[in-house]
């Protein structure tokens, strides 16, 4: 058996939601038999959807087309690979109807009589990818009892973390990295150590996951150096942290979450004209809320903010469809639209119970004024040690605003300690509770 994850309890363990190498499948996978000449596949909905044209000039879309095309002459031998291209274009381009698309092959799968665990794990992974989170481990858990591979231990152990279930999605990836301890298993166990208050440990095990990339993937090897870059920020490397992102812009130009990290580093270096350069291509790439909130607050610190404000009006526009938990965070934070910033955290912890919604809920209740319920979250929020600015920035002004100010303080200077994690206009606001905790402690 491998070493565990954590040189602690599998119980105390967490996993990073996301399967990035399953990727690999579309070049390695066997090829199922030809379906019979009655394959459903005029008959099915789902398969209709697969199959339909989709407008693209891009590679990929050439790929998809020669896909699509081979089925309709009337195999299913290709549907899976189908799905897994979905899945790549789905990265490749940041929107989410594709793998909506991955699910209708998964669903054409079945309905063609593949019900094996290669649809169940395609299915899995694009109901996790759509936040159908409930749906998605119960396929995973049906996965998980057919056979025991890496990824299948890996897609029901993101779906619980996602759902923070964390201790049954602890002993999951336990298991997927005893399987096989490569790039995602190390990965995902940086994600554990970073989730319950390992820094160090996060960093070491992202170094392997990141020794262990290949110039073949260059998707999931930028994404590692990117997650390792933003590792090295939190820990005050930023030399580092700026070297792990030029490695991962090396190996796949144009790549939107390495540009937001860059930025996010040359903002902490107090350098937000080079950050506005990153920020608007990657917000160009990936129109998110996170995205489009790091830009508006680079270019209101040049100055611009006029382009800053018409920044604010796309996200206000899209952002409660693209991201409704970080709309809300973005919400209470300006203190607008409170009422919707509730409601959108209210919806999203219907389906995930993370750290991360807890606090997006905690911070929404907070700003609408219900402040005993948002003390509750922001406990919550806190209860798997995990060292990040905006959870202890934002209990700590709920600690404020519970007449606790000896909490505050404390919460408060954790922020600050890490607040290069922040955005600009989160550190106004770190700075102004502040100063009103100092002011009350005198009173």
């Amino acid at each position: 058996m491998n070493n565990p994850i954590l040189p602690f309890s599998k119980g105390t363990l967490a996993v990073v939601g996301s399967l990035l190498l399953l990727l690999v499948l579309i070049g390695s996978r066997k090829s199922p038999p030809t379906a019979s000449p009655k394959s459903p596949l005029t008959e099915s909905a789902a398969c209709r959807f697969a199959l339909a044209s989709i407008n693209g000039t891009a590679p990929i879309d050439t790929e998809i087309a020669r896909q699509q095309a081979a089925i309709r002459d009337g195999s299913t031998a290709g549907l899976e690979r189908l799905g897994w291209t979905f899945v790549k274009k789905a990265r490749v381009t940041f929107d989410a109807s594709y793998y909506r698309l991955a699910e209708q092959c998964a669903q054409c799968m079945e309905a063609s009589g593949a019900k094996g665990p290669d649809t169940l794990l395609l299915s899995a992974h694009a109901l996790q990818s759509l936040h159908r989170f409930s749906e998605a481990e119960a396929v995973a858990r049906e996965l998980v009892s057919t056979r025991e591979r890496p990824f299948d231990y890996g897609v029901l152990g993101d779906v619980l973390i996602d759902q923070g279930k964390v201790r049954e999605g602890a002993a999951a990836y336990q298991k997927m990295m005893d399987l096989r301890p490569d790039l995602q298993s190390y990965a995902r166990a940086a994600h554990v150590r970073w989730l319950t208050g390992d820094l160090n440990g996060a960093i070491e095990l992202m170094n392997l996951a990141v020794t262990g990339s290949s110039p073949n993937d260059p998707e999931t090897a930028a994404w590692a150096y990117t997650r390792l870059s933003l590792y090295q920020l939190q820990q005050g490397a930023m030399k580092p942290a700026l070297d792990s992102c030029n490695v991962a812009l090396d190996l796949k130009n144009d790549y939107a979450p390495a540009m937001l990290a860059r930025g996010r580093i040359l903002l902490a270096l107090h350098r937000p004209a080079d950050a506005v350069l990153d920020l608007q291509r990657a917000a160009e790439l990936n129109p998110l809320p996170e995205y489009q909130w790091a830009l508006a607050d680079a270019l209101a610190l040049t100055g611009a903010r006029d382009r800053a404000q018409q920044v604010e009006t796309q996200l206000m526009d899209r952002g409660a469809v693209e991201d409704p938990r970080s709309f809300s965070l973005y919400l209470a934070t300006r203190g607008a639209n409170i009422e919707q910033a509730v409601d959108l955290a209210q919806h999203e912890f219907t389906s995930r119970q993370d750290v991360l919604t807890h606090d997006a809920l905690a911070w929404s209740l907070a700003v609408a004024g219900r402040t005993a319920e948002a003390q509750l979250q922001a406990s919550r929020a806190l209860s798997e040690g995990t060292v990040d600015a905006r959870l202890f920035l934002h209990a700590g002004i709920i600690a404020a605003l519970n007449h606790d100010n000896a909490q505050a303080k404390l919460l408060l200077r954790k922020a600050s300690r890490i607040q290069q994690m922040l955005w600009p206009s989160e550190r106004v606001q770190l700075e102004t509770w502040r100063q009103k905790s100092k002011s009350n402690t005198k009173e």
